[in-house]
């Protein structure tokens, strides 16, 4: 084990999850487009990928930064029709570049046959899809990965990489070996020696950062991966080159 002080990389980054909006109840957190904007700044991101369960307020932000911001749509999948209805507007004509699905904050189950349809948006319009993962019982590993073995063409992005329980952060890590078109984001995952297997195991192109600001402080996420013994090719990889080449910003 090294002792000492990581250097923190200033190298330009993208933001693979980034949130507007107020979340109430137990987080008690809100952010401004403004302020996220401020922040990305601060750390040398020169975009972000934006999600909220509001779509009008991402896509407002969209429109009054499209140079910092790329929209993401959130669909809840218990809507039916709506939310394909949802969906396929946000891509086709508010031009977002990306699905959210939060299986634990809207109730459903990954590999449920009420989020099909939105996948098979996601494969029409080819946009990679990023999926919450880390509690039961709604958004463990595992589910996501039967989601993945149904829908091989699409770029699936397990946020947080199975979160804080080491169980469930190894999943995602084995998981994703096992299927390739899954893809880690490391926002709320905290073994720093994670992030280097992922990379090891995974492979260098398929791991990502995320701040998941505001719940997160992006000076901790940035240092944690720093903490992980990469080198300089792998911390471009992971904290731009990998999500420029998958998010298809």
């Amino acid at each position: 084990m090294k002792v000492g002080i990581p250097k923190r990389y200033e190298g330009r980054k993208i933001d693979a999850h980034a949130h507007i909006g107020k979340f109430g109840s137990w987080a008690g957190l809100e952010s401004t487009a403004e302020e996220l904007v401020a922040q990305m700044k601060l750390y040398n991101v020169k975009k972000s990928a934006l999600f909220y369960s509001d779509n009008d307020l991402v896509r407002q932000a969209v429109e009054k930064y499209p140079e910092q911001f790329v929209g993401y749509v959130w669909p809840n999948p218990n809507d039916g029709e709506k939310s394909t209805e949802l969906v396929r507007r946000a891509l086709r004509d508010w031009k977002f570049k990306g699905i959210k699905l939060h299986p634990l904050f809207n109730a459903f189950l990954p590999n449920d046959k009420i989020v099909y349809p939105i996948m098979e948006e996601a494969r029409r319009f080819k946009v990679p899809v990023a999926i919450h993962s880390g509690h039961p019982p709604f958004s463990l590993p595992w589910s996501i990965g039967e989601l993945a073995e149904n829908f091989r063409d699409v770029t699936i992005v397990m946020l947080h990489m199975g979160h804080g329980h080491g169980i469930y952060i190894h999943a995602a890590i084995n998981t994703a070996r096992r299927l390739d078109n899954i893809y880690l984001e490391t926002s709320g995952m905290p073994m720093h020696t994670k992030v280097k297997e992922a990379m090891d195991v995974v492979g260098e192109n398929r791991v990502m950062y995320g701040s998941d600001s505001p719940f997160h402080e992006p000076a901790v996420e940035i240092d944690r991966i720093c903490s992980a013994g990469l080198n300089e090719r792998q911390l471009e990889k992971i904290f731009y080159q990998n999500a420029l080449d998958t998010l298809g910003f």
